[in-house]
């Protein structure tokens, strides 16, 4: 009997934290969230229109983040746009059999390093001269992503590592300014670079 009680008090506990939950629902982010799920799930099969889905998704994002005053982020969403272009002409270049790449250990950590170097420039401008929300935080997510965007276009296998990374810290990111849905696709997210990593390994040892 006490543990039935115990059982109905951590029920009524849990119900009551998700009901206190202020859950922000827009039409215009579920679009772009459906889409940007489509993208990474088109992109781990090296499916082509993959880069389709991620240009609609990026323009309704442009909106989005300027609604939620993440200024870097606005840059970044135009900067997928651009490449959602570009990485259709890349991958569709030799018949769509662009092969999967890999960096050596020295070319990640000078882009390591050199994005960490625009990283802290660019949140010491948002800091200083706008009113910009977390610019370190979104400043990082910006650099790092248009470093790992250009590797998804030139087929570079550990693209998706940088992706775990950024997208775990893109979830803190947008849950802090309220963007609810969008911080889930960010799990979603994680989640997908996981596998899309092993899939693309896969090949490689396939391939070999």
């Amino acid at each position: 009997m006490q543990i039935r009680i115990f059982d109905s008090f951590n029920m009524n506990e849990i119900i009551l934290f998700f009901s206190s939950i202020d859950f922000n629902w827009s039409i215009i982010e579920t679009i772009a969230v459906v889409l940007s799920v489509l993208y990474v799930i088109l992109a781990t099969k090296q499916n082509i229109w993959c880069w389709a889905a991620a240009g609609i998704s990026v323009a309704l994002y442009i909106y989005i983040c300027f609604t939620a005053q993440l200024y870097p982020e606005i840059g970044l969403q135009i900067f997928y746009l651009l490449m959602a272009f570009y990485g259709y002409f890349q991958w569709n270049k030799n018949n769509g059999e662009l092969e999967i790449a890999q960096w050596t250990i020295g070319k990640h950590l000078l882009l390591i390093l050199i994005g960490a170097i625009v990283t802290f420039l660019m949140g010491f401008y948002f800091t200083t001269y706008t009113n910009a929300k977390m610019p370190i935080v979104d400043s990082f997510t910006t650099v790092f992503s248009i470093i790992a965007t250009f590797m998804v276009t030139k087929k570079v296998l550990s693209n998706w590592l940088y992706w775990i990374v950024i997208d775990a810290v893109s979830i803190y990111l947008y849950f802090s300014r309220d963007l609810h849905l969008t911080s889930l696709l960010f799990i979603a997210y994680t989640i997908i670079a996981v596998f899309g990593y092993f899939a693309w390994l896969k090949q490689t040892t396939s391939d070999a």
